[in-house]
């Protein structure tokens, strides 16, 4: 690991066996490694966070928040402009931690630094933008709508892209004033969190506003439980979003929840069927499906299924699997063997119940080989839940009816790719699904730090990532102010 950010006397990270809390300082739990995921070498060692260090953060932040929301806009934005051009400057910062504590390909661990960067720059821009209008009324006074900070925001970060995931609530938070507990994903904390505490403290930001609690379950649990942490901001599996909604809903908390999808990428039948294929390689197996926008169903036309599923094993084989660290690879590890063991039950399963192995179907270690499943139907598990790993399943179809049916009978609610040789046509049918996010002619992953993301139904609730109007909805309160140049006579 490049050790261009380590403390110069002892040579260690500086979050070494630390928490972030203003500072890099001990947190009361047991210390836990930093594993890379397809070596399974450890690669250094963080802190944890107890009740108590979560008590304090909090009361830290309210403390330094106030400040913060009152401090000209010039400065909240200088800050996240800084922290943009330090990382564009010295991607060692982040990208060998994407890579080797991740399991990120090069390509995929650039292209998420290029997102976080991104993040902070419109994160800054919001900072300046309108943050209120002008409303009539029949008195004759100034009558506003404005939004305010909502003080102490609560953020807990998933594993798959660990970087931009705790950034875009991280970054818009801080831009509109408010202070940040960020509890990331334990399998990443340093690319999810101590990477980015270090950038931020790097770049000026004052003390007290960002703490980084490394921790599990039963402390997200705490975070989330919280009373005087009034926002809470979620991306994971659509099972835990559920499990905090119910934890938050009796106080009554601004809930921001992103989770699962089961995504479809519907080709249509006058569809370029090559690039279709390509398309859907690159929505199934980047980043080895670990991404909640990843194409889990891909829908063809009975007459082309077949051969678009050759297409596409095809393309599978000649993806190289490996260890991202050693060289350029398009897939690396999957997280975990709880998850690879699931990936794997799922596909043996589908093929039990008649569907056929196109390609992949193994692993090595972590590794499992990007895998293509001919002949699913609709009612097997594989087409049903959300697999997380580099699997594409194609379901025929024989009407484009159908294919809409399909889409809307699912849980999930996220992304949808519609491919086809007429735009205009299949802009008109994206107004029958009930999706989130809808891109014609492209497949189902895409993200901009300037776009509104979020799904529907299973795949999220409470309000949208990017963009600073939506920001501004998300990580603020709308307030009323009315004013007068007179108090107001009344009859008592």
């Amino acid at each position: 690991m490049t050790t261009t950010h380590r403390d110069p006397a002892t040579g260690t990270a500086p979050w070494t066996d630390r928490i972030f809390s203003g500072s890099f300082v001990e947190g009361r739990g047991e210390p836990s490694p930093v594993v890379e995921k397809a070596t399974g070498a450890v690669l250094g060692s963080v802190g944890s966070a107890t009740a108590d260090d979560l008590d304090h953060a909090v009361a830290t932040a309210h403390a330094a928040q106030r400040a913060w929301a009152d401090a000209p806009y010039q400065q909240r934005a200088e800050v996240l402009l800084r922290a943009a051009a330090l990382l564009e400057q010295e991607p060692e910062r982040l990208h060998p931690w994407l890579v080797r504590e991740a399991g990120s390909a090069p390509g995929k661990a650039a292209f998420e630094l290029g997102l976080v960067v991104s993040e902070l720059r419109e994160s800054a821009a919001a900072a300046a933008a309108p943050y209120g209008q002008v409303l009539r009324s029949s008195k004759p006074r100034l009558s506003i709508a404005r939004h305010v900070p909502v003080g102490v925001v609560g953020v807990i970060s998933p594993f798959n892209f660990p970087g931009i995931l705790s950034m875009r609530s991280v970054a818009p938070a801080l831009a509109l004033g408010n202070a940040v507990l960020l509890k990331p994903d334990p399998r990443t904390t340093v690319a999810g969190g101590m990477a980015l505490a270090r950038l931020l403290a790097d770049a000026g930001l004052p003390e007290g506003l960002l703490h980084v609690l490394p921790g599990g379950r039963e402390l997200g649990e705490r975070l989330v439980g919280h009373p005087q942490v009034p926002c809470v901001s979620f991306t994971g599996s659509t099972a835990a979003g559920r499990a905090i909604a119910a934890v938050a809903a009796p106080m009554f908390k601004k809930l921001h929840l992103e989770l699962g999808g089961n995504n479809a990428l519907v080709v249509l039948p006058d569809a370029d069927l090559e690039a279709a294929a390509s398309a859907g390689a690159w929505g199934s197996f980047l980043h080895q499906g670990q991404i909640c926008m990843t194409t889990g169903r891909h829908l063809v036309p009975r007459p082309l299924a077949e051969e678009y599923a050759a297409m596409l094993a095809a393309k599978a084989d000649a993806l190289p699997v490996g260890d991202p660290w050693s060289g350029e690879v398009a897939l690396g590890p999957l997280i975990d063997a709880t998850q690879r063991d699931r990936v794997h039950e799922l596909v043996t399963g589908a093929v039990a119940q008649g569907a056929r192995l196109a390609a992949g179907g193994t692993h090595d270690g972590l590794l499992y080989r990007p895998t293509v499943l001919a002949g699913v139907s609709p009612d097997q598990r594989v087409a049903r839940e959300e697999i997380f790993g580099p699997v594409a399943p194609v379901i025929a179809y024989d009407t484009v009816d159908e294919a809409v049916a399909l889409v809307n009978d699912d849980p999930y609610g996220l992304s949808v790719g519609l491919l086809s040789g007429d735009a205009m046509a299949a802009y008109e049918l994206s107004s029958r699904l009930e999706v989130g996010m809808v891109h014609v002619n492209d497949q189902t992953v895409d993200d901009e730090a300037v776009i509104p993301f979020g799904g529907i139904k299973a795949s999220g609730s409470g309000g949208h990532f990017g963009g600073a109007r939506a920001n501004l909805e998300t990580f603020g309160h709308l307030q009323w102010v009315t004013m007068q140049s007179e108090i107001e006579r009344y009859p008592f």
